[in-house]
Parts: C-alpha cells; sequence; structure tokens
C-alpha cells in the first residue's frame, strides 16, 4: 500500500473544511485590511533562495535539477517571490504596497510537533512605507487574525524586539554591524540552549570576551521596558543621542497599538531576534501564553531584501503564520469549529418513469444556486429517503406519478415535517420559502 510521504499531509472531505475555513478567516481579515492578494509558481530557481540565505539553504529545500538543466527548489517561503514580482513593478506600483498571500511551503527539514515538511503558510507585507506605522499596521492585523478563530489575549501575545537596537547595543560593547549579525544568531538561541553552549559559539567571534559578552547580552535580552532599556546602554556608556531617535520609532509604534486598543496583546521581549539575518529593524513573534508550542507567526522590518533580490530599493515588512501551530492551539483550546456539510435540497423520484423529471428539477435548483443531491442510480424509494437523511437535507422534493403527470412537485420541510404540493414553476420560490427560515409552509 501506497502512504503519505514523511512531514505531508492528505487532506479529506473533513481536514479540507478545517482548512479552508483558515483561509477565508486570513482573506476576511485581509480585506478589511485592504490587502491585495497574490500568488506565484511553486517551484522557483534555487539561486533566488540562495541569494537571500547562502549556499546552505540548500540542505533545508526540496532541490533538484529539472529536465531543461536549470536547479530549481520547491518555495520554502513567500517573501523572495514577492520581492522578485514587486521589483520590477516597484515604479508603477501605488504606495505603500500592501499584498498578502496563502499557499503551501516545502522545507526539507525533521518533521516534529508544529512542523511539517509541507505547510500552508498566510502571508502580509506591506512595501513602501518606512515608518513603524507598516509594523502597528501588520501587528493589528496580526492580532485580528487570531482573534476571529476565537483567541484572546489571555491565550496568546506578542513578543515585540529590535535588530536594529541590538546592533546599536553591541556596537557600544565594540561588536561591528559586520559581526554583530553572527552574535545575533547566538541570541537567537538564549533559552533554548545551555549557556555553556552558547558561550562556545560565541569564542570564534569574540575570543576571550565570550563569557563576559554573554552575560551582557542575557542581561539585555531580559528588559522588559524602554526605561530598562536605557540604563543598560547608560552602564555601557553608549551615545544617548542614537538611543533616544530610535526610541521615538519604539513610542510611536507602541501608542499606536495602543490607540487601536491592542496593547494588551503586546510584550516587549528583547530575547527576539529571528533567525532570518534579513531582518533590519522591528522584529516579533506571537506566541501561545502557556508558551507550549512553536511559534503561531513571525515576522519583522527587511529593508534590504528587494535591493538584494531584485535590485531595486524600498523598505519592507511583513509576517507568515502557518496553518500547523494555528490548528494544534485550536484544538488544544477547543475552538475547532465543527462542520455538518449539509444539502440544501435532495430530490426524490418515487419510480423510474420519474427520472427525466427528476434531473430536470436538480438542473433547475442548482442553476438558482441551491445544493442539490439525488440519487444517481435511482435508487428505490426506502433508499433515497435514507440518503436524504444521511445528506441532511433541510428540503425534500419528491416527485411521484401523480405529482409527474400533474406538472407539480411535493415540497416538504425536513424539520417541521410540513408539505405542500406545488407546481414545478413554484418549486423553487418554495424551497427559497423553507430555507429563509420561514417556520410553516402556506
Amino acid at each position: 500500500m501506497f502512504k503519505t510521504l514523511p512531514g505531508f499531509r492528505e487532506f479529506l472531505p473533513e481536514e479540507c473544511r478545517r482548512r479552508n475555513f483558515y483561509f477565508s478567516q486570513w482573506r476576511r481579515n485581509s480585506r478589511n485590511y485592504h490587502f491585495q492578494e497574490f500568488d506565484g509558481p511553486v517551484l522557483e530557481p534555487l539561486e533566488l533562495y540562495e541569494e537571500k540565505s547562502g549556499a546552505e539553504i540548500r540542505e533545508q529545500l526540496f532541490c533538484f535539477t529539472d529536465k531543461g538543466g536549470r536547479e530549481v527548489a520547491l518555495r520554502p517561503e513567500m517573501t523572495p517571490t514577492l520581492a522578485r514580482l514587486v521589483g520590477p513593478r516597484l515604479g508603477a506600483l501605488r504606495k505603500p504596497i500592501k499584498w498578502f498571500s496563502i499557499g503551501e511551503q516545502y522545507r526539507y527539514e525533521r518533521y516534529q510537533k508544529g512542523r511539517k515538511r509541507a505547510f500552508y503558510q498566510y502571508n502580509a507585507d506591506i512595501i513602501g512605507e518606512a515608518g513603524p506605522a507598516a509594523e502597528v499596521e501588520l501587528m493589528a492585523l496580526l492580532i485580528d487574525s487570531l482573534c476571529s478563530f476565537g483567541l484572546g489575549e489571555k491565550d496568546f501575545a506578542v513578543r515585540l524586539s529590535d535588530r536594529q537596537l541590538w546592533i546599536m547595543y553591541l556596537r557600544g560593547l565594540g561588536i561591528e554591524e559586520a559581526q554583530a549579525t553572527s552574535v545575533l544568531g547566538v541570541v537567537d538561541k538564549l533559552g533554548r540552549e545551555p549557556e555553556d553552549v552558547l558561550e562556545q559559539k560565541l569564542e570564534p567571534l569574540v575570543g576571550n570576551e565570550a563569557a563576559g559578552l554573554l552575560k551582557k547580552m542575557i542581561a539585555f535580552s531580559r528588559q522588559q521596558s524602554l526605561d530598562g532599556v536605557r540604563e543598560m546602554f547608560r552602564d555601557s556608556g553608549i551615545v544617548m543621542d542614537e538611543l533616544e531617535s530610535r526610541l521615538e520609532n519604539w513610542n510611536e509604534l507602541l501608542q499606536g497599538l495602543q490607540a487601536m486598543g491592542l496593547s494588551s496583546f503586546v510584550q516587549i521581549d528583547l530575547g527576539i531576534v529571528r533567525g532570518l539575518a534579513y531582518y533590519t529593524g522591528f522584529v516579533f513573534e506571537a506566541f501561545d501564553r502557556e508558551k507550549s508550542h512553536r511559534a503561531l507567526a513571525g515576522g519583522g522590518r527587511y529593508d534590504n531584501l528587494l535591493g538584494m533580490l531584485s535590485r531595486k530599493e524600498a523598505p519592507a515588512a511583513g509576517f507568515g503564520m502557518g496553518d500547523v501551530v494555528l490548528e494544534d492551539l485550536l484544538k488544544e483550546k477547543g475552538l475547532l469549529p465543527k462542520w455538518v456539510e449539509e444539502t440544501d435540497v435532495y430530490v426524490v423520484g418515487i419510480t423510474p418513469e420519474e427520472r427525466s423529471v427528476v434531473l430536470s428539477a436538480v438542473r433547475a435548483l442548482r442553476q438558482v444556486g441551491f445544493s442539490v443531491e439525488y440519487s444517481l442510480t435511482g435508487a428505490s424509494p426506502k433508499k433515497q429517503f435514507k440518503g436524504a437523511d444521511e445528506a441532511g437535507g433541510r428540503t425534500l422534493v419528491v416527485i411521484g406519478p401523480e405529482e409527474r403527470e400533474a406538472g407539480q412537485v411535493k415540497v416538504k420541510d425536513s424539520r417541521t415535517r410540513s408539505e405542500k404540493t406545488v407546481s414545478n414553476k413554484e418549486m423553487i420560490a418554495c424551497v427559497h420559502h423553507i430555507l429563509r427560515g420561514d417556520p410553516e409552509l402556506d
């Protein structure tokens, strides 16, 4: 027997309905914020990802040489595709560009709780806005999207940090910006790896200063207020004018979220730096309050990526939210809705002679938008009525010899048990009458 490949999923009707529910919520929230949907190819040039992340990214990709001799990869994320698409069109697009996408991504990595090799991801990005207003809009969209699934501030928080602030702090400690990116890779592991292991990772970067630097990095990562950040900078003897200029951006971001009534969802957490080196400023991740799952979503500012991939410079910020961790959390919270896939109408033919009339009625009802089911094989009336019960149809249209000869149908409300015989022309109006919830047929 053939089995689903490791890390991949199949979607039977129930799972497919659930997946489409996520999509519908993401689309609804995006349109509330006036984001435009786009899509791109599943297969991209391998070079697109190597340019962004380096040659080592190959180990995490489904990549191969196609029949044309091109090195290609299944997309592991949508941001490089976005940059490739926007770059050549940048001058013609109205700013700021607010686009979103929903698509399947593929990563060849060890699958585990909250992580698959194939997963669906919702991305929202703003291009062309350099100030914190973009982060306000994106974080608000992220929070509203999670809330639309029934989650609240008791369930999740968005943890906010700033790579630019980190680079300023490290520079004050003697770490140049070119080296700071590698140091931030160690910061990204704080709390997830033992301190002695992190110290060993720092030694090739800073030598004998590793132990002392690690302690200062840990202390800085634990600051949860802007006043605490100021104190850390003062203790390091860093020029404060540059810091205050950056903290004005922080205040604009935090005040914007407060004005939207979303402050209770946001925590300052400088331990968040995001592992991807292309982030250039504010970064944020959404986690469940108990921290029992991987990140629900994550993103930040990436002002240099368009220039790197398309040679067209533009400020940009965005986030991504996957379906795997979201579903795990909704399941844990008992928030997964249950769907009953009911048909609107079930058409029953009592004898084989009614077959053509049944098919005509089915076609007429479907043409006006009803979901209609009937017995494909013309089963016995008993089996047809059983099929109607299983399909959950609110309305039955029954056609027997008498109705066929009179050009009529019998319309039944399966909930109230009321019924009415009407002409073929009146059938659609009568079905509408029932599905609107009118109490009785009259």
